[in-house]
């Protein structure tokens, strides 16, 4: 009987190691009223969003460069690049410092939430739109209780055209 309940535990392991490996966290961050999700593994650092150094002839979504510990950080308004609307900096606008292929850009939005562990089968795929709106960095929507989060590759996201800009930022910067 011992035998029998020794394997029903190690059986009930392994489901529960298998379980929390099948899920991976993301932070969610607000911009306006909608719910956003990233890949918590993106994530270097939260901050309060303090004054950056502009630099002329940038898009208005790249707010400027922060020198964070010795390394420059180009800052990007998400609101501004999701054209949300008019931008206001509160106590709760937070910048998220991201580690992006090698690199670290920070993005500004409205404010955190919280970490949600997430498993695949409840990210659904997010509706297509054909050429009118560009969807390639949406990795889907999950819906938690009442709230819907768009859950975003931000990966995909920064490293897209964007991340051409941000690299001639750094190169103007640190000549």
């Amino acid at each position: 009987m011992k035998e029998a309940s020794n394997a029903m535990n190690d059986d009930a392991q392994e489901r529960a190691i298998g379980a929390s490996t099948d899920s991976r966290e993301y932070l969610t961050f607000t911009l306006g009223a909608e719910e956003y999700g990233i890949d918590i593994l993106h994530v270097q650092e939260i901050r309060g969003y303090d004054t950056v150094t502009k630099i002329a002839n940038s898009p208005d979504f790249i707010k400027g460069v922060i020198n964070m510990r010795g390394v420059i950080v180009p800052i990007i308004d998400m609101r501004l690049k999701f054209n949300l609307g008019e931008v206001e900096y509160n106590q709760f606008t937070v910048v998220i410092i991201l580690n992006i292929v090698e690199r670290v850009v920070g993005m500004v939005v409205d404010g955190v939430s919280d970490v949600i562990a997430l498993r695949a089968e409840q990210i659904r795929p997010a509706p297509e739109f054909g050429a009118i709106l560009d969807t390639a960095y949406i990795n889907g929507l999950a819906t938690l209780e009442e709230r819907m989060v768009i859950m975003v590759d931000i990966e995909k996201l920064m490293t897209s055209e964007e991340m051409g800009l941000v690299e001639r930022l750094r190169a103007d910067i640190s000549d």
